[in-house]
């Protein structure tokens, strides 16, 4: 029979009068490094002041503030507007321009526009812009008329030129808006009748209209859509955008026609996108691809009376898809 209890003693913990270099004074160097390192890393710096600054009065009442946007090393993530000392909008880091309403007409504003990055570092402001709001217009309820002619022209990977008849209105136009389908990118005042883009891809199949706007803020329809495709960057490959690209509708369908990109081989993928979205995949199986022009004819369930934007893009030899094509904005018919 075993006794149960322990023969001898346990012993005592040792004491130890110094941190052993294993348990102790390592551990605590290694805290004391991170900490030198987080001080030492801390983001202090604040972002560059935003530059291209604009402000163009679109009405009696409302003032367009545009700038060009941040280089992605300055790490932003915000942009601060203000009216005079006053901040009135707070943007993410993607917009460059809004509209600041209920001004008051025949008034002069000035605005700046401050950058913040992810650490809360903000910009200094930069140099004002200034507009003046035009005077209000009661009861007007007319439209200006559509401007007549539209231009543009590629200047650089990044930039294009766009130009356009000056419109007509019964008041006067007070401004023109500048838009890539369905979305206004940039406003100039009512003397002007060209501008020039920045900010765009290189590569890429951009569609531009424009439109009038009076002191009553009334739009006009859209002026002739032009079409401008940017050159590739240093590096890239040359024209990996579908061509000519067109899109019709008729009742129950969608035809859609353009030329293939010249990749120096057969295309026979294309993805297409509806309203901004991937909706399917085009393919043309072997010995059907197009030697020429392609056309290809959607069956289409929705309404009549649907708006649609449409474009596409071709899988190119080496897997990656390329440019966009033009967009174009159709509505089904019944």
């Amino acid at each position: 029979m075993h006794d149960p209890a322990p023969r001898t003693a346990p012993r005592p913990p040792r004491r130890s009068r110094r941190p052993s270099a294993r348990g102790g004074a390592a551990p605590a160097l290694a805290l004391a490094a991170v900490a030198l390192t987080a001080c030492g890393g801390s983001d202090t710096t604040p972002p560059a002041v935003p530059a291209g600054l604009t402000a163009q009065a679109g009405s009696a009442t409302t003032v367009h503030v545009m700038w060009l946007s941040a280089a992605p090393s300055d790490g932003v993530t915000s942009f601060l507007v203000y009216q005079a000392d006053r901040l009135v909008r707070e943007l993410p880091a993607d917009k460059t321009m809004t509209d600041i309403t209920g001004l008051t007409p025949r008034t002069a504003y000035a605005f700046t526009v401050r950058a913040r990055d992810a650490a809360g570092n903000t910009s200094p402001a930069g140099p004002a812009a200034s507009a003046t709001t035009p005077a209000a217009t009661a009861e007007d309820r007319l439209a200006p008329t559509a401007p007549p002619r539209t231009n543009g022209q590629p200047l650089g990977p990044t930039s294009a030129r766009l130009s356009w008849a000056a419109a007509t209105d019964d008041t006067g136009v007070t401004a023109y808006d500048v838009y890539q389908g369905d979305a206004r990118i940039h406003t100039v005042g009512p003397g002007v009748t060209t501008t020039v883009l920045e900010d765009l891809q290189p590569d890429s199949v951009y569609t531009f209209t424009v439109r009038a706007r009076d002191g009553a803020d009334n739009s006009s329809p859209d002026g002739p859509a032009v079409d401008v495709s940017t050159p590739p960057g240093p590096g890239q490959r040359t024209g990996t955008a579908p061509d000519e690209f067109t899109a019709a509708a008729s009742p129950g369908a969608v035809t859609l026609a353009w030329t293939p990109p010249a990749t120096g081989r057969e295309t026979s993928e294309y993805e297409l996108y509806v309203n901004g979205r991937p909706t399917t995949v085009i393919q043309f199986g072997a010995g059907a691809v197009p030697a020429g022009r392609a056309e290809h004819r959607l069956t289409v369930a929705e309404p009549p009376g649907t708006v649609w934007t449409v474009k596409l893009r071709a899988r190119l030899p080496d897997g990656t898809w390329g440019a966009f094509s033009a967009e174009r904005r159709i509505v089904l018919a019944a």
